[in-house]
């Protein structure tokens, strides 16, 4: 099995980053030690493999694959769950550029990444945006998960807002699974949208009723 600093070394070439392989790897053992951070009980390392999974099983869709995977090495590099709005992914973003830009990567594919990663705040893709959809589909797989993953997804993330009293908390993520479930569609490429789209609203209900 290849390793995620293996991963994220074949990304960078990929997307024309030209810094060492000592360089690279280095930069994927940094990104490792902020996916292990403690104050992450679901945006962890294992949320990061389960997304470059996915990427890597659509890949086809995307025209360029490799950008995708590094936007998802990228799209939760900075994580405070006590941050306002969309701080976590604007600041991972901009991370994510001057990250890339160091290692040799192209400034305009630097950019683009930290685009991608920008679209993960509000999961919202222009048309005609097919690496964007790939990021923002992989990222929300775990809604669509068999119901014993998606209840332990459900409570680490409440570990992660354990300074949000209950009340609040019920209020604000009855808001965000309303958001979802009022969306056309929750997944935007057809093959993934086919296979997940019913289960996720499904688990979506079934944790609003949780909430009532």
């Amino acid at each position: 099995m290849t390793s995620l600093p293996e991963r994220f070394r074949s990304a960078a070439r990929g997307a024309g980053a030209t810094a060492a392989d000592a360089d690279l790897d280095a930069a994927a053992q940094y990104l490792l030690g902020r996916w292990t951070e403690p104050q992450r009980h679901y945006h962890d390392v294992t949320h990061l493999a389960a997304v470059l999974d996915v990427v890597d099983a659509y890949a086809g869709l995307a025209p360029h694959p490799d950008r995708v995977r590094l936007a998802a090495w990228m799209h939760d590099a900075v994580y405070d769950p006590r941050a306002l709005g969309d701080t976590n992914e604007r600041d991972s973003a901009e991370f994510a550029e001057g990250l890339l830009q160091s290692l040799g990567t192209p400034a305009d594919v630097a950019a683009e990444v930290a685009r991608l990663v920008s679209l993960t705040a509000g999961h919202a893709t222009e048309e005609d945006d097919p690496d964007g959809e790939l990021l923002c589909d992989a990222d929300l797989a775990i809604l669509a998960t068999e119901p014993e993953r998606y209840e332990r997804y459900t409570g680490a993330i409440r570990r992660e807002y354990a300074h949000v009293p209950d009340d609040a908390f019920r209020a604000g993520r009855t808001q965000v699974l309303t958001a979802l479930l009022e969306l056309p569609s929750i997944y935007r490429l057809d093959p993934i949208r086919e296979a997940w789209e019913e289960t996720a609203r499904a688990n979506l209900r079934a944790e609003l009723e949780t909430l009532a």
